[in-house]
């Protein structure tokens, strides 16, 4: 992984990706106690990040292999950033997704024209599942992070940030980033290194769930225990990645996370404050931001809001809860 491959990623990414604003609002940098700048990817094609890694990886397979077709496995926002790139390169699609997932991102995946198939994350293992349907039908596996053209894509996003970071006069700061198995923080913290070096990743999980940064405290890879029960369900992922966990190591900062409350809270702030709507696991580097703001170091902080597609019953039981946030 370099800085070319990112930079080719961005050079097929244009006039499809949309660079997305880095906002701010005098109430969030009250609450934090800094300058609080949020890169807003939830407004991305098909609702996050994950668009720029399915279209770097979709738009780079040779022409035999595009049209045998693709699948992927995911939790709904990679899923839906392969689905579009693949229908956009008439590609045929197959989608790996857990049961449950919330039902939004199925229906939109599926909507996207794409063929869902379901298994259950707690007993499943979907890399051998993927890994077999790819085989069985010829089909071009696109994981979901640990892939060096998805890395390359989302890459992107940190060439924006250093872009944006230097308009707004931010030579210094945390980048806090949404982590599950690594492929946005490593894409951003490599772009960061070449253009950026005096801004920083952090990565940011979900209690319990916590297995990247574990794994930079000990050293080594280290997995979570269990494979569901957090509401920040785009963020849960076995352990870091082969590829993305070295990147991390040598180039990201002690690793961080936040609870459930704290990250619908987020939501919610994110909503009332900057009018862009987040999916929990979306939120969690706001919540680091905005509730545990003696982890993160500097006079700003840039936070990455990394997807909005969230259920619609879920948000509206966010809002009612954490009113006022």
């Amino acid at each position: 992984m370099n800085i070319e491959m990112i930079e080719a990623a961005a050079g097929r990414l244009a006039g499809e990706a949309v660079r997305t604003p880095l906002l701010s609002s005098p109430f969030l940098d009250e609450v934090a106690g800094r300058r609080v700048f949020v890169k807003a990817e939830c407004l991305q094609q098909t609702g996050s990040f994950k668009f720029r890694g399915g279209w770097s990886a979709v738009s780079a397979l040779p022409l035999d292999e595009r049209t045998q077709g693709v699948i992927a496995f995911s939790s709904g926002n990679h899923a839906q950033g392969v689905a579009l790139a693949a229908r956009r390169h008439g590609a045929p699609c197959v989608i790996l997704m857990p049961a449950d997932a919330p039902r939004v991102k199925i229906d939109n995946t599926r909507a996207l024209g794409a063929e869902v198939v379901l298994y259950d994350r707690a007993t499943g293992d979907r890399d051998a599942i993927g890994a077999a349907l790819a085989e069985a039908r010829g089909l071009t596996l696109i994981k979901p992070f640990d892939e060096p053209l998805v890395i390359a894509g989302q890459g992107t996003t940190g060439l924006e940030i250093a872009e944006q970071a230097a308009e707004a006069g931010i030579g210094a700061a945390d980048v806090l980033v949404p982590c599950g198995g690594g492929g946005l923080s490593s894409g951003i913290a490599l772009a960061l290194q070449a253009k950026a070096p005096g801004l920083r990743v952090r990565t940011v999980e979900p209690e319990g769930f916590d297995d990247v940064k574990r794994s930079l405290e000990a050293g080594e890879i280290l997995r979570n225990e269990r494979g569901s029960g957090s509401i920040c369900d785009a963020i849960l992922t076995p352990a870091p990645g082969q590829l993305t966990f070295p990147i991390l190591a040598r180039l990201a900062g002690p690793g961080l996370s936040v609870s459930d409350e704290e990250a619908l809270a987020a939501m919610v702030a994110a909503f009332s404050r900057l009018h862009i709507v987040l999916e929990p696991g979306g939120a969690v580097a706001l919540a680091v931001a905005l509730f545990r703001p003696d982890t993160v170091e500097g006079e700003a902080v840039i936070v990455v809001a990394s997807g909005g597609n969230v259920d619609p019953a879920a948000f509206r039981s966010a809002l009612g809860r954490f009113a006022g946030a």
